[in-house]
């Protein structure tokens, strides 16, 4: 049985099962996967909430303990930018989460006011290494999965802007490189070579095969909210036949 951090050196990425309560959980488990992580965007859109802390930062525990209740898999759990941003209090969060049994999170380097916008590099860095401390000091030990938003956002020189970030982060305490949107093969092949850390992508609909992102040096794949979009997308079809068709055959078709 390896254990969460050996699940990132293996030489196939690792397949991450996104979820987001505790029967997500079991199917992920059920078909086989070995790890799992909640998508936030999902998490926040099931209990009515925005994308980007909007969610109270209680009732995520709350959703992380049910979680964590019906599964036996590794979890990790999507805390955005942390809920704060005064190292002391993201440690409390996520010394939380780990008493309830979490092996990993995931900390953004974005954060969402009226807009999404990169935060400061050296000052995202600081913090980092600040909560990184803390966190050893408590005896708390987590992988800490840094999210990386310059492809997100688009941002110019996207590449360049995130081997300079992720090699902060990493001189900072992090322990893997999650970079979402990126899907070119020259991009992804540049930033796993340029870092130590575990490269985290997630699905797009250009992302290469994970046979070709095991080549490249990817060590794990994420599938964010997209399973949960597809989930509702097949509901609201079903409803609407049921409707159309004055029957309810279709859902048992």
């Amino acid at each position: 049985m390896h254990t969460f951090t050996q699940l990132h050196q293996l030489s196939n990425p690792l397949l991450l099962g996104n979820v987001w309560d505790a029967t997500s959980a079991r199917c992920a488990e059920q078909t086989g996967y070995q790890a799992l992580g909640t998508s936030s965007a999902a998490m926040a859109s099931l209990l009515g909430y925005d994308d980007g802390e909007q969610m109270p930062f209680q009732e995520l525990v709350f959703m992380v303990q049910r979680i964590a209740t019906a599964t036996a898999l590794p979890l990790s759990v999507d805390i955005e930018a942390g809920y704060s941003q005064v190292p002391e209090v993201i440690a409390n969060h996520i010394q939380q989460l780990a008493e309830l049994g979490v092996v990993g999170i995931n900390l953004e380097d974005s954060r969402v006011e009226t807009s999404r916008n990169l935060c400061d590099a050296d000052e995202f860095a600081s913090l980092l290494f600040k909560v990184r401390e803390i966190l050893q000091q408590r005896q708390v030990n987590v992988f800490i999965n840094v999210r990386c938003d310059a492809f997100l956002l688009g941002v110019d020189e996207a590449r360049a802007e995130t081997i300079k970030r992720a090699r902060l982060y990493q001189a900072s305490g992090a322990d893997g490189l999650f970079v979402p949107c990126i899907t070119q093969v020259d991009d992804i092949k540049a930033v796993a070579e340029a870092i130590r850390l575990p490269l985290n992508v997630m699905a797009m609909p250009d992302l290469p095969s994970f046979e070709v992102l095991a080549q490249l040096g990817v060590k794990r794949i994420s599938t964010g909210n997209f399973a949960f979009e597809q989930m509702y997308t097949h509901l609201g079809q079903q409803l609407a036949a049921i409707k159309q068709h004055g029957s309810c055959a279709t859902l048992f078709s």
